[in-house]
Formats: C-alpha cells, structure tokens, sequence
C-alpha cells in the first residue's frame, strides 16, 4: 500500500525521505509546509514535484476536482512556506506561473505525472502550476 496523506508526511520526515521521496511510478515526492488561512496552523501536504531552473514545481490539481486544495488557497493568502526534499529543509516562496511559462512547465509536470491531463479534462479550473523558489 502506497504512503498518502499525514502517514506519507510521518514516514518521510522520519527517514529524511528516504520513505516516500519515490512514490508511484516513480514520481518524486516533497512535503509543502503552509500556514493555515484561517488557523494559523502549519499544514504539511505531500506533494508530486519536479526540479525547474533551480526551483520546485507542484500541481494544485486536487485530482481534478471543481475546488483548489487547501495547500494552494494557503499559498495565495500567504506564499511564504517550507518545504522539505530528501534531508534537505527550506524556506520557499510560492508564484503562479502562467502564459508560456505554465505551458512549458505544465509538459515538464505531465511526465513525471501523466494523470494532470486526465485531472484537467475532469474540471473547468485552469489548474494552477505552482514555483517554490528558494527565499
């Protein structure tokens, strides 16, 4: 049975990401630190990410649901974060990509997760493509 959801963030932070770094069909995984829009609390979410130019790119896909995730709604109210890759932690700060760049970023994306096209068929939202670039 695969890691999903706080068992995924358990297991990775205990091993630096040794468990669960490599998740399905080889997607790599990180784990997104946001502070709560409503709580204030910090929220970790495992996330399906790829390395851009020295970033980290994520999909707020939500399986393709009408709704963005929790994780994303969090970023626009506050785009400071952190976020864990193997051992490594760090503080980020979150942008939108758009125009070419989410187009070319959205391809990158796709091969390490196929399934986004599929998500994207399913919705009318234009899902979101998300930079963490190191702060």
């Amino acid at each position: 049975m695969p890691l999903f959801g706080q068992e995924h963030v358990q297991r990775y932070r205990e091993t630096d990401g040794e468990e669960g770094h490599i998740w399905q069909k080889g997607s790599k995984v990180l784990i997104l630190t946001t502070t709560g829009r409503k709580s204030g609390e910090q929220r970790d979410t495992p996330l399906i990410y790829e390395n851009y130019d020295g970033s980290y790119v994520i999909v707020a896909s939500k399986g393709g649901t009408p709704e963005h995730p929790a994780w994303f709604l969090n970023l626009e109210a506050n785009p400071e974060a952190e976020v864990q890759v193997l051992a490594d932690r760090f503080p980020v700060r979150a942008r939108v990509a758009s125009g070419e760049e989410r187009e070319q970023l959205w391809e990158l994306v796709n091969r390490q997760w196929p399934d986004y096209s599929d998500y994207q068929k399913k919705t009318d939202r234009e899902i979101p493509v998300v930079v963490l670039e190191r702060a």
